[in-house]
């Protein structure tokens, strides 16, 4: 049997499964019971970006000079544009214009 196929790592990837169903279900029924009053709505609408800085943050904090900077140029095209994926290459771009000139590590 291979590595992949054991049963302990099955049952791992099963209870992870179940787990991540778990919670986006139990999100839906508990905001049925959440008044959507103005402010909330506010913090709903905001929280997809704060998800976006949550996952940057530490990658621009442990990327260096390179990855701040593509980071920043991704938000520029975002400002302007109102693009996401124009963005993502934006970024992607910058940093692989970047490490192929030598800058960063």
């Amino acid at each position: 049997m291979t590595e992949f196929l054991r049963s302990d790592v099955m049952i791992a990837f099963a209870v992870m499964t179940a787990v991540t169903v778990a919670s986006r279900l139990g999100d839906y029924w508990l905001m049925g019971y959440v008044n959507v009053t103005p402010r909330v709505r506010r913090m709903l609408d905001a929280l997809p970006g704060s998800i976006i800085v949550a996952a940057a943050l530490p990658v621009a904090v442990n990327g260096g000079p390179v990855v701040v900077f593509a980071i920043l140029a991704a938000m520029a095209v975002t400002i302007i544009h109102r693009n996401d994926f124009i963005a993502v290459v934006t970024g992607m771009a910058v940093a692989a214009a970047a490490r192929a000139l030598g800058f960063g590590g």
